[in-house]
């Protein structure tokens, strides 16, 4: 029985509410209403994992998301990740969070990854870890992609928290699965991935119905459209 994820996910609709977000989500039907799969979003906000989650709402579906095990071991955020049985992620013991993830799947769950691993600065899609494809194969469960634009403006790496930022459009946008065949690889999914995270994203950021305000507000932008965000790594671009 669910106790704490359906009070947090009615709190979240009613945040979303009391600011005004304009959230509009594409793509829903593309996430499977019963069994497991793996939704593999960018990752440009700390608030990425609301939304993602709220992307699976149409579909009735309440997404494990896997985490850094430092959310977990705090005293307020610790016992509500528990109690909504995200996954812990510790970086020096990898194989347990990997193996968690994989039972969850499964047994039908919806597995929530930022495959980027850390927030992407330059508001474009960073180099994959392959942890995602990798779950895919292992589970034999879709592989969905999902893009989410608008979050960053309330709070980012780098930037000062506006939590209480009213009128923030948001788009989530979710696309086809991606077909996880015998012979694939890790290294052609994640590439694949890559490809249609860099697509989804820019296909939401050029769709994004309002731009900034004036020159110091250029930042939520990334420099190929115009924005102060920095330019990606070379290793990003790749």
């Amino acid at each position: 029985m669910e106790l704490v994820y359906p009070p947090v996910v009615a709190l979240a609709k009613t945040m979303f509410r009391v600011l005004d977000n304009k959230i509009v989500v594409e793509g829903a039907e593309h996430i499977p209403t019963s069994g497991g799969a793996i939704l593999a979003s960018n990752h440009s906000s700390y608030l990425d994992f609301i939304y993602c989650g709220f992307g699976a709402q149409p579909a009735k579906r309440l997404v494990r998301f896997m985490a850094k095990k430092q959310v977990f071991d705090h005293k307020i955020s610790g016992p509500l990740m528990r109690g909504m049985r995200h996954i812990p992620v510790d970086r020096k013991a990898g194989t347990a969070a990997f193996k968690h993830a994989i039972d969850s799947l499964k047994s039908g769950e919806i597995v929530g990854v930022f495959p980027e691993a850390t927030i992407s600065e330059s508001f474009t899609i960073k180099a994959l870890k392959s942890g995602a494809a990798r779950m895919a194969q292992e589970a034999s469960v879709p592989l969905i992609p999902m893009a989410v634009w608008g979050p960053h403006r309330l709070w980012t790496k780098g930037r000062k928290k506006e939590l209480t930022k009213r009128h923030v459009p948001v788009i989530i946008k979710i696309g086809e699965p991606i077909p996880v065949a015998e012979d694939s690889t890790p290294e052609s999914l994640t590439a694949t991935l890559k490809e249609r995270l860099t697509v989804l994203l820019d296909s939401v950021q050029r769709a994004y119905p309002e731009q900034p305000s004036g020159p110091d507000d250029r930042w939520w932008l990334p420099a190929h459209l115009g924005g102060t965000a920095p330019l990606p790594s070379p290793a990003a671009s790749v």
